[in-house]
């Protein structure tokens, strides 16, 4: 039954027999069943039980024998107890740990090619050839050589005795695949490494923290980041946390680099700060290979401002903690397509693969060459070689670096000059955790740009009103980390208030309009475009920067706020968890916020670990509901699990409320679980952005500003029949566009206000995979070919 309710909506999906290996071997060398083998090695990442879940999940359900190496190299090089079964309930409640439950080391011993011979021979002796490494860059080509390495020692095996002739030729070639997992997101070839996001997440709560006691005292914290020799940490929450100045290995610093630092510092000071932050990179360096470390920039500050300045060295705290949900759902994401690399009959005997993330899809890369790739950029920070540096981090790394210096730069206002533009900025919509980081990077850019900042307050009505002030550079300071909507927000749009907007824009001269906001926020701009005919003063330039937390706009894959929501409901869910270890076994059902888009009960189904999410865009059945109980009971009697969770989209169907689904649960399970019910509402909102949201809010305000710089000057907008000069801000894969509203508006669902297709859908596959036993599937399998297309 479940089988063919998964056929509803996903045509693009295709259900049949799971990749499954032969029921027998023969004396020809096929093994008689694919045993895969994982290791977690070097420094641990947040996430990386999230990739183990994802494998042994997705690996028991294709069919595969799944074996954990413990404690790393060090596991593969003793072997015996070392390495052992991995079952679906084994990894039942690891997601929300940090770390990695089955251990990790850095080997000395593996390093030795004695030590790799043991290591092959032990996993020869397991029926082992299929092997997953999660891991940094050392980690990798640990992985790579003993795979290059790998015939030639089974034939000293087979010379020494140590394995039979059948065995070599069984286990004839090590099948490898990769993930890179470390906190510094310093491996070549993909967007993030696991545990990255996390990371930042620490980072920016201990600078968010320290930041209300520097402003108390009115000092100045130096903040020194991990990271070795990659600064992408540093940089990130250097913009996340509004820092004054940052030390970063790919730009080294001039030989006068105290005076420029205590010139920035002074500045900010000058301009009403009452604090100063001050980002470190633990492999920061000036221009003439000279490490600068986070004393010496302490010192600087004491012994020249007099500042009452201290250090905080982050060290380890920045790898603990729970997994965000990003780290977890990249990290479940890369072990379900390591598991499918594996079994693809094409990849047979082809060369290792790392799993990268490149545009927010996924990517099978070349291990040997991703490698070669981070020893080049480790190179070129040897040689000062900044802009290969700067190059080689990839193309949003550069963005960033300019971004950051853009944002920070000194400006020295002059009183009589008198700004080219005025550009209004508003709110519509409900509030998300980002928005304000959205007004205060178009004020700081609008600074370099000659351009006059009017906040409208309230929304639409706000706007029709003439209800503004003007924003400063000042007035907007502190407001990145700050939650809701300073400028206040309504969810009302323009329809019938076209003629009253456009005398505001007239009376105050604002020659162009930047709408924050959610699905309301699209309409309000195309109502505007179409209100041209009417009011010529309507004639502007407009733009919309999406800010949601349901993550239901079209033109963008992602909106301001949503991040945000995703990591307030899994860390909800987590709460739910630890609640449900203390009593006898427990379901619980739980209603998230969305709308008509399951965008949140999806993604936080994932990264929660949820038993079962119902979102709107799936219709199901009573039967199917039934299946689900059953299914919970089964797992519950087993002993699999102790804690369930279902998750309800707000508007998933007005006949299956969140009550009636709690009470068909709490009776049919009654003599095996006991049954809750929780409504989260607004509480997912959040108080504060995370670090992907202040990133996503910073990065679409500048690419918004600048668009509208450059419509004023063309003098764009002048006729009522430009689409161009509507637009909306999105980002598409890793891409920032600029989208005509107009366009958009095929994909546009006005009746429950969702894009028709969205992309996330493709992760509902996965979401069953890793949460169902095979049980549930008796009437057909999901294509592994399906989890990522």
């Amino acid at each position: 039954m479940l089988a063919a309710r998964m056929t509803k909506n996903e045509d693009q999906l295709q259900l049949c027999l799971a990749l499954r290996p032969p029921a027998e071997g023969d004396d020809s060398g096929e093994p008689r069943e694919k045993k895969i083998a994982v290791l977690t090695s070097g420094g641990d990442s947040q996430g990386m039980n999230a990739a183990l879940r994802g494998i042994v999940r997705v690996a028991i359900y294709a069919g595969c024998s799944v074996f954990f190496v413990k404690e790393g190299y060090k596991g593969l090089l003793e072997g015996g107890e070392m390495i052992i079964p991995a079952t679906w309930s084994s990894v039942s409640d690891i997601m929300h740990k940090g770390g990695t439950v089955i251990g990790s080391t850095r080997n000395e011993e593996f390093k030795e090619r004695e030590g790799r011979v043991q290591a092959v021979c032990n996993l020869v002796q397991a029926g082992i050839n299929y092997l997953v490494v999660v891991g940094g860059d050392g980690s990798l080509t640990g992985a790579l050589l003993l795979h290059d390495e790998w015939p030639q020692m089974l034939q000293e095996l087979m010379g020494t005795g140590r394995i039979t002739q059948r065995e070599a030729s069984m286990y004839g070639t090590l099948q490898l695949v990769g993930l890179a997992a470390s906190i510094d997101n310093d491996f070549h070839g993909t967007d993030m490494t696991i545990g990255c996001d996390t990371a930042l997440h620490r980072i920016v709560e201990a600078t968010d923290s320290i930041a209300s006691t520097a402003s108390s005292h009115q000092r100045c914290f130096i903040m020194e980041v991990m990271g070795r020799n990659c600064g992408y940490l540093t940089l990130k929450s250097a913009m996340a946390s509004e820092a004054d100045y940052v030390f970063i290995p790919e730009l080294p610093e001039p030989e006068n680099w105290q005076e420029t630092l205590c010139e920035k510092l002074k500045y900010e000071r000058k301009m009403g700060k009452r604090m100063n932050i001050v980002m470190v990179c633990e492999g920061a360096q000036d221009s003439h290979g000279q490490h600068i470390t986070s004393q010496m920039v302490l010192e600087v500050v004491e012994t020249t401002l007099k500042y009452d300045t201290r250090l905080t060295v982050l060290g380890h705290v920045q790898r603990g903690g729970r997994p965000s949900a990003f780290d977890r759902i990249l990290a479940t994401r890369m072990g379900a397509e390591a598991v499918r690399c594996l079994l693809d009959p094409e990849e047979q005997g082809q060369e290792p693969k790392v799993i990268s993330l490149q545009k927010n899809a996924l990517v099978r890369a070349d291990m040997a060459a991703s490698i070669k790739g981070t020893q080049e950029e480790n190179e070129a920070l040897r040689r000062q070689d900044s802009p290969k540096s700067v190059e080689m981090r990839g193309r949003s790394f550069g963005n960033n670096v300019q971004t950051y210096k853009m944002l920070n730069a000194m400006i020295e206002s002059n009183p009589e000059e008198t700004p080219k533009f005025t550009v209004g900025v508003l709110h519509v919509g409900q509030p998300a955790c980002g928005m304000n980081a959205v007004v205060a990077t178009l004020v700081r850019m609008a600074a370099h740009l000659s351009v006059r900042i009017l906040g409208f307050h309230n929304g639409v009505e706000g706007l029709a009103a003439g209800n503004f002030e003007e924003l400063s550079w000042k007035s907007v300071d502190g407001w990145v980390p700050q939650g809701g909507a300073k400028l206040y927000t309504d969810a009302k749009n323009a329809e019938g208030l076209e003629k009253d907007i456009a005398n505001t824009l007239e009376t105050n001269g604002v020659q162009a309009l930047i709408i924050v906001g959610g699905f309301q926020a699209y309409v309000t701009a195309l109502q505007m475009f179409q209100g041209r005919q009417d009011n010529p003063q309507l004639c502007v330039p407009v733009n919309v920067i999406p800010s949601s937390i349901s993550n239901r706009i079209p033109g963008t894959d992602f909106s301001v706020g949503a991040d945000t929501a995703l990591n307030e409901l899994t860390a909800m869910c987590d709460r739910l968890r630890l609640s449900a270890q203390g009593t006898f076994k427990r379901n619980y059902v739980t209603e998230v916020m969305g709308k008509h888009c399951g965008y949140l009960a999806t993604m936080g189904g994932i990264a929660s670990g949820a038993d079962q999410s119902y979102i709107f865009e799936e219709p199901l059945t009573l039967n199917d509901l039934q299946t689900d109980v059953n299914h919970m009971k089964i797992k519950m009697e087993r002993g699999d699990i102790v804690r369930g969770l279902v998750i309800r989209n707000e508007e998933f169907n007005p006949n299956f409320s969140t009550k009636f689904i709690y009470q068909l649960f709490a009776e049919e399970g009654k003599e095996v679980f006991t049954t809750r019910m929780l409504i989260l509402g607004p509480l997912q909102e959040g108080v504060s952005p995370t670090p992907f949201d202040r990133d996503l809010a910073i990065k679409l305000a500048a690419s918004a500003i600048k668009w509208t710089v450059e419509q004023l000057e063309s003098g764009a907008g002048a006729g009522p029949d430009s689409p161009q000069t509507a637009t909306l801000t999105g980002i598409v894969g890793k891409e920032y566009c600029h989208t005509p509203v107009t366009e958009i508006e095929e994909n546009a669902d006005f009746t429950y206000e969702i894009p028709k297709t969205q992309w996330w859908m493709k992760f509902r596959q996965l979401a069953k995979i890793v949460a169902t036993f095979n049980e549930a599937y008796e009437n057909g399998k999901v294509s592994l070919e399906s989890l990522e297309t």
